[in-house]
């Protein structure tokens, strides 16, 4: 298995994960995508002795812990590339679940023989009511054909959308979630004209591919959607088709050579604020465009963006959560949106796994642990069916209110940062779903 470290100065940021032997742009994607997460979970077991995952209501679905304990399966790589991530993943799920509180946590280490079809088959064998895991999209798959058959639901933390189905719920912040927010932020402000400039890579078509079915949902023109690779040229070239710079007359220069942009801190300063004046600027065709790129590549674009004059205050500039990690360094997009999690809430979480494990919660833990009170909860009132994982309320997790749909999609509140002049950023659109009064 490969674990591909998308950005690389922020690799505790999260995985793309793939098996090997997958070909083409629509290698299937296994991300644990992951950032600062808040609001502390209702269904904590630890703030409270009667509690459990509580829907949006607020309203409990635990009354009192059954004699008879039930079984939850848990599967996770534990071995191997991926153990530190699957081991962190598993602290979180037995934080969640007590050995007190009625449910017994069997947990399988799927990197061991017969990989994730025998740790699904053992799951079924043990009689375990529902199974948490696995992270990637492959091993994902392999397990839900065998759960399938005993129809036992899987809550998987894999990012791929494409695994999502009746009984597999994705459970991992998926591209397609963060595009949606961004649009309907974008349409909120009178955005109308998409476009995207994205990686050739699984992340980038994911995010072309989700902004291109948004925009057909909503009734918009179809997005100009150019994809490049990591050769400078490429980049540079792909920019122009996507300026259509060959028909522009105002278009009488191409962009300079880059100066090599540090991957880490990819050109300060403020695009809005630097224009080339031998030339107009261009009157690109869009008025929303969105990005996919990190690192050295984001330091190319953003030289070819102050060259071309596309500037905030022209173009709403979209971004993927992975900004989040080092907006500090990008006050050169003074303007430009990201999607992210709510982070003021989430206090209690993290105080409560550093005095068990005595360190930090990756980000990626929230997962394994909303996945791990939901199960738990359910599963102790005898209420693990269909009509309860997909309630119209949803359920209060450490990222929020979130919703199991039927279809195995999960719904997410996002809310949206704005990067701040000297780097940094603010949340300007809140979680509420119609609210947008700026903060």
């Amino acid at each position: 298995m490969v674990v591909r470290t998308l950005l690389s100065s922020v690799s505790h940021l999260g995985h793309y994960c793939r098996q090997n032997g997958t070909n083409g742009k629509r290698k299937r994607i296994s991300l644990v995508l992951a950032a600062s997460t808040t609001v502390a979970l209702s269904g904590c077991s630890f703030f409270s002795p009667n509690e459990g995952l509580a829907p949006s209501s607020g309203k409990s679905l635990i009354t009192a812990p059954e004699t008879v304990q039930e079984r939850i399966g848990l599967i996770l790589p534990l071995t191997g590339p991926m153990a530190s991530i699957g081991a962190r993943m598993r602290d979180a799920a037995q934080l969640a679940l007590p050995a007190d509180k009625g449910v017994i946590l069997d947990v399988y280490d799927e990197t061991q023989e017969g990989g994730p079809v025998k740790a699904a088959s053992n799951a079924v064998k043990a009689g375990d009511k529902i199974v948490l895991g696995p992270i990637t999209s492959g091993s994902t798959e392999k397990v839900a054909d065998v759960l399938q058959v005993s129809n036992v639901p899987e809550l998987a933390f894999t990012s791929d959308i494409r695994q999502a189905r009746p009984g597999v719920w994705v459970m991992g912040l998926t591209p397609e979630q963060q595009v949606n927010r961004l649009v309907e932020s974008a349409l909120s402000e009178g955005r109308k004209s998409f476009a995207a400039f994205l990686p050739d890579n699984a992340l980038g078509h994911a995010m072309g591919e989700a902004l291109a079915a948004i925009c057909q949902k909503k009734g918009l023109n179809v997005p100009q959607v150019v994809y490049h690779t990591d050769n400078i040229d490429s980049i540079n070239g792909s920019f122009e088709t996507l300026l259509d710079i060959k028909n522009d007359p105002n278009a009488d220069a191409k962009p300079q050579e880059n100066t090599q942009p540090s991957a880490i801190d990819p050109l300060g300063g403020d695009i809005s604020e630097k224009t080339d004046d031998s030339k107009k600027p261009l009157k690109p065709a869009f008025d929303a465009l969105l990005l996919g790129d990190t690192g050295l590549n984001l330091g190319h674009i953003i030289n070819i963006l102050q060259k071309y004059d596309i500037s905030t205050s022209k173009v709403r500039i979209m971004g993927p959560m992975l900004w989040k990690a080092f907006d500090g360094k990008l006050g050169a997009l003074k303007g430009a949106w990201y999607p992210a999690f709510d982070d003021r809430q989430r206090g209690r979480y993290i105080q409560k796994y550093v005095e068990v494990y005595h360190t930090q919660p990756s980000p990626v833990t929230d997962f394994a642990y909303d996945a791990a009170a939901l199960a738990g909860a359910l599963t102790r009132e005898h209420k693990l069916d269909k009509a309860n994982l997909t309630r119209k309320n949803g359920f209060m997790g450490l990222n929020g209110t979130f919703w199991l749909k039927e279809n195995g999609h999960v719904k997410r509140n996002l809310v949206i940062y704005q990067i701040l002049p000297g780097g940094g950023a603010r949340m300007i659109v809140p979680k509420v779903s119609g609210s947008h009064q700026k903060k």
